[in-house]
């Protein structure tokens, strides 16, 4: 049986078209494991094809097999080029922009490729040209070996690089808990206190766990003052978090409980008030985390001196 021959003598038309299709996708599919597997192809392979497609235009410039190993490594290098220069303009580095400044350098470099095609004789344009053989594949018995070993390569690198996308690795899980003076700075604590006067803090809680948003509170600590706890959290988790605060052991007043998604941000405003005169008052803030008995971290620490 004589081989099926199939030949594209311009593949960057459905290439191009189907970088469209693709983006559109993209954009509209609302599971991220989905964006994934489609955005790999168009990160990982077109970029470096239609560059290559551009500088070696010529069907005798280079085989088909060296071709697309050097659009697999030129895309690894393109790709993060273009990340980079996006990470420096006002748009950063987020899906849309991504997308269209790829798109925009797979349009121009498929352009670049088709006008230097159009310069040289037919014969001497690269096309893509495969044959299909049934029921039989020739060939020595190394080249089927070679062959084999290549497809499975391959199936295996997907495989792998499935798993990988379904089962990712989940980053380090930790709360960092924080106090600020007003300037909103480590500095600037209010140490020295007059009786029945009253001392501010910025409180703040990140809890790496992932979404950003702030909701503005104030609240009332030993009867009067005002207080601002920030949460973040980190947890990659929904988190619930609860802060005491206390004076020479003595709780003064409760924050919470903030229940916060993962990088979600909660923000609110504390003030504290002594009630006796004496040095070296121990002031500290206790953060628990989902009903918790024991605080999850060791306390933030002030000593104040109040005096009549």
């Amino acid at each position: 049986m004589h081989p099926l021959k199939i030949k594209i003598w311009n593949e960057l038309i459905p290439l191009n078209l189907l970088v469209l299709v693709l983006i559109v996708i993209i954009i509209l599919l609302p599971s991220n494991a989905l964006r994934i597997a489609l955005g790999l192809p168009f990160l990982l392979f077109f970029p470096g094809y239609t560059l290559m497609a551009a500088l070696f235009p010529k069907r005798e410039g280079m085989d088909v097999i060296a071709r697309l190993a050097l659009s697999f490594g030129m895309s690894i290098v393109i790709v993060p080029l273009i990340g980079l220069i996006l990470n420096y303009t006002p748009w950063g580095i987020r899906l849309e922009p991504v997308l269209y400044s790829v798109t925009s350098f797979i349009f121009t470099t498929s352009i670049i490729a088709w006008l230097r095609r159009r310069r040289l004789p037919e014969q001497e344009r690269f096309g893509i040209e495969f044959q299909l053989r049934l029921p039989g594949w020739g060939g020595s018995a190394w080249d089927k070996t070679l062959s084999i070993i290549l497809v499975v390569s391959i199936l295996g690198a997907l495989g792998i690089l499935g798993y990988v996308i379904a089962t990712p690795k989940v980053g380090e899980r930790f709360t960092e808990f924080y106090i600020l003076g007003l300037e909103g700075k480590a500095t600037g604590y209010p140490m020295e206190l007059t009786l029945g006067g009253s001392g501010s803090v910025i409180v703040g809680i990140i809890n790496r766990e992932h979404k950003v948003t702030s909701y503005p509170m104030e609240l009332t600590l030993g009867g009067s003052g005002s207080v601002i706890v920030g949460i973040i959290n980190r947890e990659h988790k929904v988190t619930s978090y609860r802060v005491e605060v206390r004076i020479d052991e003595a709780k003064t007043d409760e924050i919470g409980p903030v229940v916060l998604e993962h990088d979600e941000r909660w923000e609110g405003i504390v003030t504290f008030t002594p009630v006796r005169a004496s040095d070296n008052q121990r002031l500290e803030f206790f953060l628990y985390k989902n009903g918790e008995a024991e605080p999850s971290l060791n306390p933030l620490r002030l000593w104040i001196d109040v005096t009549e």
